[in-house]
């Protein structure tokens, strides 16, 4: 096999000019800040004059204002009443079901057909039990530490508390 000759390349001359553009960077333009405009109501170039300031007398701890105590709303009473008895606890809620997930307590019981109350830091709503679900199975009635879906109404939180309303 022949081999061939590397044609010899003459490489491109590069002038004073060329060398001269690709040192120099380009300059920055500078420009003029904008003049600042004089406040309303003075005079191009007066100052303003700094405000006197007030001493004021402290104020003993008697006398001093306190904030009001908050009261909860009047529609919402503050703990159960008489004719509530509270019977278990909101384990889970699942939101995509509307199911909440409730541990009865022990010695209580829960039909279809009951009225209902949950309550908690966000929650408070009434309603009856339409259906309950004991491992995926449908139940009519539910006993003491069983754990049992419910479906309600309302968004329901861990750690509500579930009330049996009696009529």
């Amino acid at each position: 096999m022949a081999t061939r000759a590397k044609a010899k390349r003459k490489k491109p001359a590069v002038t004073k000019a060329a060398k001269r553009k690709k040192t120099v960077g380009k300059t920055r333009t500078s420009r003029k800040k904008a003049a600042k405009k004089p406040l309303p109501g003075r005079a191009a170039g007066v100052k303003a004059k700094p405000a006197a300031k007030v001493a004021v007398e402290p104020r003993p701890v008697s006398q001093r204002a306190r904030p009001e105590a908050v009261k909860p709303p009047a529609s919402r009473p503050a703990q159960p009443t008489a004719a509530e008895q509270r019977i278990g606890v909101v384990t889970h809620y699942y939101s995509h079901l509307s199911v909440a997930a409730v541990q009865l307590e022990p010695g209580a019981k829960l039909r279809v057909g009951d009225a209902i109350r949950i309550r908690g830091h966000t929650t408070d709503f009434r309603q009856t039990v339409e259906s309950l679900e004991v491992d995926h199975a449908p139940a009519t009635e539910v006993g003491p530490n069983d754990d049992f879906g419910l479906k309600v109404v309302e968004h329901a939180r861990q750690h509500d508390v579930v009330y049996k309303v009696r009529s």
